[in-house]
């Protein structure tokens, strides 16, 4: 089995993914989907029906619209993560409490993660590389000093 084009898979990936507000969109996005689905519950587990007309279903898609276009089209992440916000908060009132607090929830940290994203961001450094480049450089300053205490 050759595993050429696999290899090549996963890291392209991971720029995509990299390059976007992926896990704000994609949460949004799940938020949107998940109060969609509670509208779709049996009469015994809905809490409340809302408006049931075009606010109970208008408001996840809504929802799930802000979150696809958020991974497809970052530039605009600002605009769609506070219309996403602003329809999280609005399927409290229409669409069973948020989809049982769930999708609310959901809906609201994914579009706080995307709007708070900054794509020019240089990655941060782990806690175990701050402290081995801390180790090195100690070691560094501990050989000069030893060095000059030396020749002196």
């Amino acid at each position: 089995m050759s595993r050429g084009p696999r290899e090549g898979v996963r890291p392209a990936f991971r720029q995509w993914r990299a390059g976007r507000p992926f896990w704000g969109g994609l949460l949004l996005t799940l938020g949107g989907v998940e109060v969609l689905l509670t509208l779709k519950a049996s009469l015994d587990v809905i809490l409340h029906v809302g408006m049931q007309g075009l606010a109970g279903y208008l408001l996840p898609v809504v929802m799930l619209l802000c979150g696809v276009l958020i991974l497809f089209n970052p530039a605009q992440r600002l605009f769609y993560s506070v219309i996403g916000v602003l329809a999280s908060l609005g399927t409290w009132l229409t669409s069973n409490l948020g989809g049982f607090f769930v999708g609310l929830l959901l809906g609201m940290v994914g579009s706080c993660l995307a709007f708070g994203w900054l794509p020019d961001q240089e990655p941060r450094v782990g806690r175990r590389q701050r402290r081995k480049e801390a180790r090195a450089a100690q070691a560094v300053t501990q050989r000069l000093e030893h060095k000059t205490g030396q020749t002196a």
